[in-house]
């Protein structure tokens, strides 16, 4: 298999989760910083939506963060993310992801960028964000992980859209009662796994 390739933009949430599945299922890559301002043509090449992550491998184009996670997790999934032994830890999982992807993300940008949203005060975006965080909470009361005693591909999905919530006011976010996702995010922006994705690219 040729080397593969991914597009990337380093804090961008969805190619975050891409980076980290491929180094965690040690998959050889080459990631390309992408300018958002001046996207490269072999990108457009390869996907025209031109939006990151994308990833180019053995003749094969995935242009969504969630196709790229699970054909990484299909070489390589060592510390079991897939949780393959337990269907109702799966079906959790994908409800979870999708509520992260389509009602929390929305509520994320809207927190996130209030002044481009001026029907509602920026406090009623973030509580409808929380409604999220508090599922999140209680999860986290039963273990230190999300699904199980190990990081799962939710855990990871979903840590870069927590961080993002957390990071638009973070004196706010250290006083609320999410004890429990607090110390889940503190944990996992420590992690290996996450300072190397995190490395810079030229």
């Amino acid at each position: 298999m040729s080397e593969a390739v991914l597009y990337s933009f380093r804090r961008c949430p969805y190619a975050m989760r891409a980076r980290m599945a491929l180094r965690y299922c040690a998959v050889a890559v080459q990631v390309v910083e992408v300018s958002l301002k001046a996207k490269p043509t072999q990108m457009l090449a390869l996907s025209p939506k031109g939006t990151v992550p994308v990833l180019s491998v053995g003749g094969q184009v995935l242009d969504e963060s969630l196709a790229i996670m699970h054909w990484a997790l299909a070489q390589h999934d060592p510390e079991d993310w897939l949780l393959k032994a337990d269907p109702a830890a799966q079906e959790l999982m994908a409800a979870l992801i999708t509520e992260n992807d389509q009602a929390f993300k929305e509520h994320l940008n809207r927190y996130k960028y209030a002044e481009r949203y001026p029907q509602q005060p920026m406090e009623h975006y973030r509580a409808e964000g929380e409604v999220f965080l508090r599922k999140l909470e209680g999860l986290l009361t039963q273990r230190d992980c999300l699904l199980a005693d190990h990081l799962s591909l939710a855990d990871v999905a979903l840590a870069p859209f927590v961080r993002q919530f957390a990071h638009v006011d973070r004196e706010w976010f250290a006083t609320t009662p999410y004890v429990h996702l607090q110390q889940w995010l503190e944990r996992f922006l420590a992690s290996p796994l996450f300072v190397q994705s995190m490395a810079k690219t030229p």
